[in-house]
């Protein structure tokens, strides 16, 4: 049976998805919260504020800080990657103000990474191609490497059939027998929700800056039944250091859009580039199943083939607020641009969320 599974924290998600749809509603607390909308929350008891110490003379001031991590992926015009560069070759802008790197590495570091898949009729012609897909990524695990599979169909039909695991044929073993297609109406936002959480909490400690969080997401990117809102899936995006990987399977939904609205096709595409580019990942859209395989092998690439650098932010108040991150770096010989790909952005803020994961036996 499955047992509730709560309190997941962030996590790196790989998503592979067919794009399609919505944006992102606000995870599941319950099923009871689904459908209960009625019921108004208790005021809450006001905490006395405590009486401030005076600080003597000879106590120190301590500040607490919190170390911002950028992934960030460099690529040239034809979007070849660029790994070889030293650190005096990075600028960091937190809403426009420079920064002062405090870490940086070339080399590979551990990844955490989520394969988020679609079990629901939508997929039905290409699951067995996106398990093949999702052993090629595994097989290319290095030492530390972890990878979780979620599998998701409705709000109320999400859960984790294999936790993070370093054993690569106990994962393969998983995506094999675990997942399969039913009936439901798709809950892509609430399934990226609830993942976020889960692989950004997994193993959260000291050495954050030693592990790589992603999520590798396969949908239609059609959204249908969420619970969580759009806004409440970005505000999540903008606090979370997790890169998202899409691969959208778009073409079977309507490209026929309405007079002021856009089709199911083009909403599905958008929705599933936004996740990609809020978090510094890259979406993937095929035209056949046979292009699974080099799609998965890319995203095994993308993945390591990044620069981890990290400040402690000059504006470090915990206020609630959205800053916005651009990483810059100098031209190469011959004027040759070089781009950096990392997250947009971040929230100044901790979030208290409590979604639902079920757990499979």
């Amino acid at each position: 049976m499955k047992d509730l599974l709560s309190n997941y924290g962030r996590f790196v998600i790989i998503v592979l998805t067919i794009a399609a749809g919505i944006f992102v509603p606000s995870f599941i607390s319950g099923p009871a919260n689904a459908q209960d909308s009625g019921n108004t929350s208790p005021s809450p008891t006001p905490t006395p504020r405590p009486t401030a110490t005076p600080i003597e003379d000879d106590d120190p001031l301590i500040v607490e800080t919190e170390l911002v991590n950028l992934n960030v992926r460099v690529v040239d015009r034809n979007n070849r990657p660029i790994n070889n560069l030293p650190q005096t070759e990075f600028s960091i802008f937190e809403d426009n103000v420079a920064q002062t790197i405090e870490f940086f590495s070339r080399s590979e570091v551990p990844t955490n990474y989520s394969l988020v898949i679609d079990n629901s009729g939508s997929l039905r012609s290409q699951i067995n191609e996106v398990i093949e897909a999702g052993k090629i990524i595994v097989d290319t695990n290095r030492d530390g490497d972890k990878t979780s599979v979620i599998r998701f169909v409705d709000s109320q039909n999400i859960e984790i059939v294999q936790d993070f695991s370093t054993d690569k044929e106990e994962v393969k073993e998983s995506l094999e027998t675990q997942l399969f297609i039913e009936g439901g109406r798709t809950a892509i936002i609430d399934a990226v929700y609830l993942a976020i959480q889960n692989v950004s909490d997994y193993e959260r400690g000291a050495d954050d800056h030693r592990k790589r969080r992603a999520i590798v997401l396969v949908s239609d990117g059609e959204d249908v039944n969420s619970v969580y809102s759009q806004k409440q899936l970005v505000d999540l995006l903008r606090e979370s250091d997790v890169q998202i990987y899409t691969v959208g399977f778009v073409r079977d939904l309507s490209d026929k859009g309405g007079f002021f609205s856009k089709s199911s096709q083009s909403k599905a595409r958008s929705f599933l580039e936004d996740l990609a580019t809020q978090t510094g990942g890259k979406a993937y859209f095929p035209a056949t199943v046979s292009e699974l395989p080099n799609i998965a092998r890319d995203i095994a690439s993308e993945m390591r083939m990044q620069y981890s650098i990290g400040y402690i932010p000059t504006n470090n108040r915990d206020d609630g607020t959205y800053r916005n991150i651009k990483v810059l770096i100098k031209d190469g010989p011959n004027k040759e641009k070089r781009i950096a790909v990392t997250r947009a952005g971040r929230t100044a803020e901790g979030r208290n969320g409590q979604p639902v994961l079920q757990r499979s036996n």
